[in-house]
């Protein structure tokens, strides 16, 4: 049977510029469309110029010379009909004798041109078991033997889904591990949709923020916070938003929240060039040593590269201030939308911090591999206050293989997909309103104690 594909994946055309995502099997990989570019991908390498103009979802070919060829898709491929199959595989015998093909005849076979569909029907016809195995044995080595031989790529729009899969199954470090069906659960719990104003603050490359801005549709604004010099975003950048995505985006350093709410920020940036540039224009004008006119031009070719090195330097660091300046009037305002927290740091003291920039009754979430770190941040917030609703939770993901005669759970599964701390914020008066509530003691009790006290001085 041809393979199904979603439609939210095989939407628009391909053009150059464009990040795709490659799948073969169940490997994805994500590259951007460039012309004449070599893409390596499971063992092989090709070029994408081919695909240019095709519809996302299509299915390619991978012939000699790295050329991609569009692929007919068949619905019953001719290696599946085949009527003759035993009742049971109790008489085969794994030997290593039953294929007759070797693995030099396998290479020839691909010298000679066959393709991958054909070296399959060969090595059933030289099978010398394939006849007696029953019928679901034979699909599975089928399907085996063509992931081996057959060089098929699909090529499908990048979404969330697909590439939390990508990021999941080839560097699930590089997102604190953090599973799929985990993030839909944070863009459910942090009631990401659009127009609205939500703070990000994540390691996982990019792949959390990626997602919260596909959510929003380019429509709100979301306040990345970032550690170290600068923000990570390779796993945005996958996505492949239009322009009018990045306009919704800001970026504030976390090391300057607490100048934030202190009122403190310094947001003019020291530009040290100016100084260093006169120094050097005065010492050169003090210098009166004769020199000849090529040394004189090579001179004034470095000053003017210096020159435009520094004034491009200022005006990046003019673009940085202003960035950190619209940053900064967004949360000084204190009423977002909305706060995600994913990061291989401890959550606790970044989440006590930011929750101060989310106006009441709004939800956020924190994600961590560990659940010590989020039973800490759970005890935190009860004594503190300024949350409610407040839910420790894992999830647990198994998948099914749905077959006629043949449905079951898969016999391998993912250990953990981290957890989660949700909750929704409320004002702090209210909050320590109800806290101070809590600690005095019943009416009722005083009396009590009271009347215990006196009865015992009285006796005394």
């Amino acid at each position: 049977m041809a393979e199904c594909v979603n439609d939210s994946d095989a939407e628009g055309r391909i053009s150059y510029g464009d990040y795709v995502v490659l799948k073969r099997g169940d490997v994805f990989k994500s590259v951007q469309v460039e012309n004449k570019k070599k893409v390596v991908f499971e063992k092989q390498w090709f070029f994408l110029d081919n695909a240019v103009g095709q519809l996302y979802g299509t299915r390619f070919e991978i012939e000699a010379g790295g050329s991609l060829k569009l692929k007919i898709t068949i619905l019953f491929s001719p290696v599946t009909d085949s009527k003759e199959a035993g009742q049971d595989n109790r008489h085969i015998v794994d030997d290593g004798r039953s294929q007759k093909l070797s693995r030099d005849d396998i290479e020839t076979l691909k010298e000679q041109g066959l393709k991958g569909q054909e070296i399959v029907q060969q090595l059933i016809d030289n099978s010398t078991t394939f006849k007696d195995k029953t019928e679901f044995a034979q699909e599975k080595y089928i399907k085996k033997k063509k992931k081996k031989y057959e060089s098929d790529i699909t090529i499908l729009k990048p979404s969330t889904r697909l590439l939390a899969m990508m990021y999941h199954g080839r560097e699930p470090g590089k997102i604190c591990h953090l599973r799929y069906d985990t993030l839909a659960q944070i863009l459910t719990l942090g009631n990401i949709h659009a127009g609205s104003k939500i703070i990000v603050f994540e390691t996982c490359a990019g792949l959390v923020l990626g997602s919260v801005m596909e959510r929003m549709g380019g429509y709100g604004s979301v306040i990345q916070m970032y550690p170290g010099g600068g923000p990570t975003r390779a796993g945005m950048e996958s996505f492949g938003f239009p322009s009018h995505f990045h306009e919704t985006l800001h970026e504030f350093p976390l090391c300057k929240v607490n100048a934030l709410l202190a009122g403190t920020l310094d947001l003019s940036e020291k530009d040290e060039t100016s100084g260093v540039s006169e120094e050097k224009n005065s010492e050169h004008q003090s210098m009166e040593v004769s020199v000849d006119p090529q040394e004189e031009m090579r001179r004034a070719e470095r000053e003017r590269l210096r020159e435009q090195r520094a004034q491009e330097k200022k005006v990046k660091m003019e673009e940085k201030r202003k960035k950190l300046a619209s940053a900064a009037a967004l949360l000084e305002g204190r009423n977002a939308d909305g706060l995600v927290i994913a990061s291989r740091f401890h959550p606790c003291p970044v989440l006590m911090g930011l929750l101060k920039f989310v106006a009441p009754s709004r939800p956020f979430v924190v994600y961590c591999q560990y659940r010590e770190p989020l039973i800490e941040c759970y005890t935190k917030l009860r004594e503190q206050g300024g949350a409610i609703s407040l839910r420790l939770t894992d999830s647990w993901l198994r998948h099914y293989q749905v077959l006629p005669n043949r449905t079951h759970p898969v016999l391998l599964m993912s250990g953990g997909g981290g957890y989660l701390l949700s909750g929704t914020t409320v004002a702090a008066d209210a909050a320590k309103a109800r806290n101070q509530h809590k600690s005095e003691e019943p009416v009722a009790k005083r009396l009590k104690l009271d009347k215990i006290s006196s009865s015992c001085d009285s006796s005394a």
